[in-house]
């Protein structure tokens, strides 16, 4: 089973140092009472050996401690493999699933998931997805290989397709729908890491970046005012794809962030999004996938093409009699 930890290489200025000592002083988002009851149940090792409170710390030292285990949220564990070989791993991941450990998840990812069921000793995500989004995750299995498909997205010769249910009737025109401009946080929100696409530069505050999407509607739904809609990135900003949707009038079905109502985003996060709440949000996930993924093989330099049918729970909204 994986364990969470966390390390510190002891400096010279350091040493000298009682052990108990030395973390009660350092962290101290625990009291000394805590550290010590820490120690006892042998969650420190020191120079890869059990950690004694009354140990001398040396310089050189390697002081680990092995963190409790988290109580964390399901997810949806189910991935599949798309394609594998020497260099390469193609996942389609399960929503919601996260990909990186972070916050309340460890475990519960699609990295230790890789680790521990398919034996990756160093799984490296060259994409991200979102925990809530649904998809084809590139994983790397060496350093080579992922320092080639990074450039690539990079450069911008990664070709992606996303697909997204949306609220509201999207506009059936021969051209896509372009939305290029500007991605900043966004002044006006109550949550900090939420960003807003600005048309013009002009209106944009300081610290914005570029980012470019084209839209084309697919289909709507026969019972329901919702439009599959075709994204295609062309940089690789975060939430991008999502803000610039609510920008142009047609938020991602289930999205609590960037959706009707950015509220359902902190109810959802202090646990309590009530029955009304579910209803607005129609899924319990944000209803955004990454369907296609064209690169270059960084080994072979043969032309790769992936794709991941969408899910069961977004065809649904658009099948519903």
């Amino acid at each position: 089973m994986l364990q969470r930890t966390t390390s510190v290489n002891i400096q010279p200025q350091q040493a000298g140092q009682q052990l108990l000592d030395f973390v009660s002083q350092r962290f101290t988002y625990r009291s000394r009472e805590e550290w010590q009851a820490e120690l006892a149940a042998d969650r420190f090792l020191l120079n890869d050996t059990e950690a004694r409170g009354d140990s001398i710390l040396a310089p050189g030292d390697r002081l680990v401690y092995l963190m409790p285990a988290l109580v964390e949220p399901p997810v949806d564990a189910n991935y599949t493999v798309l394609h594998e070989d020497d260099d390469l791993l193609v996942i389609n991941k399960p929503a919601p699933l996260p990909c990186h450990p972070s916050g309340r998840f460890f475990a519960h990812t699609l990295w230790a998931l890789l680790k521990e069921t398919h034996g990756l000793a160093d799984p490296r995500l060259v994409n991200r997805l979102d925990r809530e989004t649904s998809g084809i995750v590139l994983v790397a299995k060496n350093k080579v290989a992922a320092r080639l498909c990074q450039e690539q997205f990079a450069q911008h010769r990664v070709e992606k397709v996303y697909l997204a249910v949306v609220e509201g009737d999207f506009p059936d025109t021969v051209v896509p729908v372009e939305a290029t401009g500007w991605l900043g946080p966004d002044p006006d929100s109550a949550i900090r890491k939420k960003m807003r696409f600005y048309p013009e530069q002009k209106d944009a505050p300081p610290g914005t970046v570029e980012a470019s999407t084209t839209f084309r509607r697919i289909s709507t739904a026969s019972t329901a005012s919702l439009s599959l809609v075709e994204a295609r990135p062309h940089t690789g900003r975060c939430h991008q794809i999502r803000a610039s949707l609510l920008h142009l009038g047609f938020p991602v079905v289930g999205d609590k962030l960037y959706g009707v109502d950015e509220q359902l985003f902190l109810r959802f996060k202090e646990g309590c999004l009530s029955p009304a709440d579910h209803a607005l949000l129609r899924i319990p996930r944000q209803a955004l996938h990454a369907a296609t993924l064209r690169l270059i093989h960084p080994v072979s330099g043969k032309e790769l093409e992936f794709s991941a049918p969408l899910p069961l729970t977004l065809s649904a909204l658009m099948n519903r009699e």
